[in-house]
């Protein structure tokens, strides 16, 4: 069911998915800006299945003290650990800023 279709709401869209009303016009507002959506498109929102992801548990996530926040052009920041590898970090920070 997506936003428009046979009447959808974006509040009976967005609970059916379990996420905010907001999420779906950020989302929405995003795709628009830059240019993947145009204006006069319905978008299309289709359900992601996360049941088989693995997520940490409450007691092994990692201790967050390391954690640094590096703010980017345009409004953007990137949190990791302290830990993380400069490449893998390199690589990051080329995909976010070419976003």
């Amino acid at each position: 069911m997506s936003v428009g279709v046979s009447g959808a709401t974006v509040t009976e869209v967005a609970h059916r998915h379990h996420v905010t009303r907001q999420q779906i016009y950020t989302w929405r507002s995003e795709l628009k800006k830059k240019g993947l959506l145009s204006p006069s498109t319905n978008a299309v929102f289709i359900p992601v299945d996360m049941s088989g992801v693995q997520t940490e548990q409450y007691g092994d996530q990692p201790d967050r003290s390391g954690m640094i926040e590096l703010r980017l052009p345009r409004g953007r920041s990137l949190c990791f650990d302290s830990g993380v590898n400069a490449s893998v970090l390199t690589r990051l920070i080329r995909a976010v800023e070419a976003a």
